[in-house]
């Protein structure tokens, strides 16, 4: 969601939640690889699947601009290419994320927390402990308040979300 004039939230345009659902296998697949999935590999592993993809029409749908894609065989020859069930860019109405992509998600963000506490540690190695107890505290009921997952972290080779 996002916030509208008056500051209440409005529902994402269902291209735009389409692409974050797309955005998240993309990054749980480059997390799980250790390098981003390229447009190349996507148009081939489709072809695989005899579904054409051109590179305009994948970033449209990775940015969640222009027409929404409701084609049934591109959204699951997608999940098939990421190994998730095809109702996940199916079924919208869903908020229930594959085991996979939670599990990836999770890790990422364990991940991150570790490198954040070893950067801590290193910065503030002469920081009373009285300060680095209110710190983590803070960090904690911060991550807790955005464990969302439209918060997640949004990666491609072009720079794109």
């Amino acid at each position: 969601m996002t916030a509208g004039p008056s500051g209440t939230p409005e529902p994402l345009s269902p291209q735009v939640a389409l692409a974050r659902r797309l955005n998240l296998l993309l990054d749980a697949a480059a997390e799980k690889r250790g390098e981003a999935v390229t447009f190349r590999e996507v148009k081939e592993k489709l072809a695989e699947r005899g579904v054409g993809m051109s590179r305009a029409r994948w970033f449209y749908l990775k940015d969640g601009t222009g027409a929404l894609v409701r084609d049934k065989r591109v959204l699951t020859a997608l999940c098939e290419m990421f190994d998730v069930d095809p109702s996940f860019l199916l079924d919208m109405d869903s908020d229930e994320l594959p085991e996979s992509i939670q599990a990836r998600l999770d890790f990422v963000k364990a991940l991150r927390a570790s490198r954040v506490q070893a950067f801590a540690a290193r910065t503030l190695a002469d920081v009373s402990p009285d300060t680095l107890h209110a710190i983590t505290e803070f960090l904690n009921r911060d991550i807790a308040a955005h464990a969302d997952v439209s918060n997640a972290p949004s990666s491609s080779e072009d720079g794109l979300p």
